[in-house]
Parts: structure tokens; C-alpha cells; sequence
């Protein structure tokens, strides 16, 4: 029997509550013993309370520990470049955890299975960036610094090596820029090799130059496994794995730091189609199978995975994004009766 677990659930903007009460109707289904503390942040939270992050939602995350959220959209002028990015300086999530797998059929790669392990608190978006004025001009020169730790790249790095030990995976890539920006990507590197050598034996691993990764991955994607990789260069990578599968729709994120965890739909609230009833779930449903290997229990989230990767690739009744014509609803109910099965 599994473990009752408590988690904040925060369904977000747009289509956002839709698609994460089709998850929890689901997850329900499946049996997983969850008791829900519903929070708001974004707009919604706004509209509620005034703020985008409420104390009360903050607290939530820091009791259960654990997190599963819809998309966000960010206010302007509130103070935040990104309440994802706010969430996660708060609790350290230092890791972002991207899978991209092939599941839809007739797709260009039919066998993709790459996880990408992106640096999730460093980088280029700590945001210490200036303006400097010169003459009349008081934006003359901009700057924008990226920090790289020995702590954070360690740890990120680390993160991808265990990773890829507890789930079988036979290779790391470790993806960066150090050939031109020395110190700080040479830093990564540094430290990314030394971490390798620990591995020697159970992991291979290997090192590329960013622009030569992308260019591999659009070419021979089945040649990676694990990639791991800066701030910047994750976010940029972790989208290009999500179009060799289907899109962003298709792919859920999970944000895990040493103190909680926050597992998510990485795409947008997609406002155009919010309360049509015709959005896809599937990315918050695989990021609830996140969720429930992160707290150990996997038998339940590959269950769920088999379910939703068999309803897609069925194709009967399956949203208008990936070539059906299926309510989120109708989706949902196709998902729990190939679960039931």
C-alpha cells in the first residue's frame, strides 16, 4: 500500500486549472492516497490576495515539502522577472529534472529517451545585471554576469551521476561552453570531470560544446541519454528535447532541492484556449509520476505512465494539439479506463 502523502497543489493561470484538476482526478483513479492543500500564485493569486506569492502558499510548500503546479503567469511590474524562478531561489530547488521521451508515433525520432538535468540556480539568471552610462546615454552598455559555484556545479553534477545510477542510465553528457567563456563554463567543466571520475565504471560520460550538442541532437537524438548542463543552456536545451517528442505539452519538470520539491507543467497558460475545455494535461499528469518516483513510489507512477504513453499512442481520443479532437475531459477518462484495464 502506498504511502499517504500531503502535497500543495497550485493550479495556476490559464488553462492551469483544468489541467491539474484532469491530474488529480487521475491520480485519484490510480489509487494514489494523496490529501491535496490547494494554493494560489500567479494571477489568480493576485486577484485573491494582492500578491503572486501569498505567505500561505510559501508555508504550504514548507510543511508538506512537496509541490505539483499548473503554469504561472508572471504580473508585470510586481517585482518579479519570474515567479517559476522566485519559487525556486525560496526553497533552493537547485535541480531541474527534463525528460523527453518518444511516445506520439509518425514523429521525425521514434526513439528518444534523453533526461536533461539543468543547473536550475546559477548561471546568467542569478540576475545581477546593470546598465552603464556613457555621455547622454544612460543605457549605453549593458551588462549581465553569470555566477557558476563550485557548490552548484558540484552538486548539479552529482545530481546527474545519481541519477543516472538509480535508473539504469549508461551515459552522462556533460554540455558547456568553456572554449570560449573560460572561467566560468571552464569552471563547470572543472568540476564536471572530477565528479565523472567518482563514476568511472558504472557511468560513462562525455563533454560537449553547447552548439555542437544542439546540432547532435537534431541529427542523431538517440545517441544521448543524460545530458547535464548550465542555467541558460538548460532552459534553451531542455525545449529543443521537448520538439524532438511533440512539444511542450508533452513534457512535465520537476524542480528538486535538498528541503522540497516542485513538480510542473513547464509549458505556458496558453490563455487562448483557457476555459474551452480542449487543453491537454498530459505534461502535469507525468510531472504527478515525477512526483510520486520522487517519493518512492514508482511502481504507481509507471502505472500512470504506461496509461497516458498508451492512450497517446492509440490516438482515439487524444487533445487537437497532437492531432485528435478530444476534451481534456474525454482525454482524461480515456487515460483512467487504460489504467483500469
Amino acid at each position: 500500500m502506498s504511502k499517504s502523502l500531503n502535497v500543495t497543489l497550485i493550479p495556476g493561470d490559464g488553462i492551469g486549472p483544468a489541467i491539474t484538476e484532469a491530474t488529480v482526478r487521475l491520480l485519484a483513479a490510480a489509487g494514489a492516497d494523496i490529501t491535496w492543500d490547494r494554493q494560489l500564485a500567479g494571477m489568480a493569486a493576485v486577484k485573491a490576495h494582492g500578491d503572486p506569492i501569498p505567505e500561505a502558499t510559501l508555508e504550504s510548500i514548507t510543511r508538506t515539502k512537496l509541490a505539483l503546479k499548473g503554469p504561472l503567469e508572471t504580473p508585470v511590474g510586481k517585482g518579479f522577472r519570474s515567479i517559476n524562478v522566485a519559487l525556486r531561489k525560496e526553497f533552493d530547488l537547485y535541480a531541474n529534472l527534463r525528460p523527453a521521451k518518444s511516445v506520439l508515433p509518425g514523429l521525425r525520432f521514434e526513439n528518444v529517451d534523453i533526461v536533461l538535468v539543468r543547473e536550475n540556480t546559477e548561471g546568467l539568471y542569478v540576475g545581477i545585471e546593470n546598465y552603464v552610462k556613457i555621455g547622454e546615454d544612460p543605457h549605453a552598455v549593458a551588462q549581465s554576469v553569470a555566477i557558476i559555484t563550485r557548490v552548484g556545479a558540484e552538486r548539479i553534477v552529482r545530481y546527474a551521476f545519481e541519477h543516472a545510477v538509480k535508473h539504469g542510465r549508461k551515459k552522462v553528457t556533460i554540455v558547456h561552453k568553456a572554449n570560449i567563456l573560460k572561467y566560468s563554463q571552464g569552471l563547470f567543466l572543472e568540476v564536471g570531470r572530477a565528479v565523472a571520475k567518482e563514476y568511472e565504471g558504472r557511468v560513462e560520460c562525455e563533454d560537449k560544446i553547447v552548439d555542437a550538442c544542439a546540432m547532435e541532437l537534431v541529427m542523431r537524438p538517440e545517441r544521448f541519454d543524460v545530458i547535464v548542463t548550465t542555467n541558460l543552456f538548460g532552459d534553451i536545451l531542455s525545449d529543443l528535447t521537448s520538439g524532438l517528442v511533440g512539444g511542450l505539452g508533452l513534457t512535465p519538470g520537476a524542480n528538486i532541492g535538498y528541503e522540497a520539491a516542485i513538480f510542473e507543467a513547464v509549458h505556458g497558460t496558453a490563455p487562448d484556449i483557457a476555459g474551452q475545455g480542449i487543453a491537454n494535461p498530459t505534461a502535469v499528469m507525468l510531472a504527478a509520476c515525477q512526483l510520486l518516483d520522487h517519493v518512492e513510489q514508482g511502481a504507481l507512477a509507471s502505472r500512470i505512465r504506461t496509461a497516458i504513453e498508451g492512450t497517446l499512442r492509440d490516438r482515439k481520443t487524444v487533445t487537437r494539439d497532437v492531432g485528435g479532437s478530444a476534451s481534456t475531459d474525454a482525454y482524461t477518462d480515456a487515460v483512467i479506463a487504460r489504467l483500469k484495464a
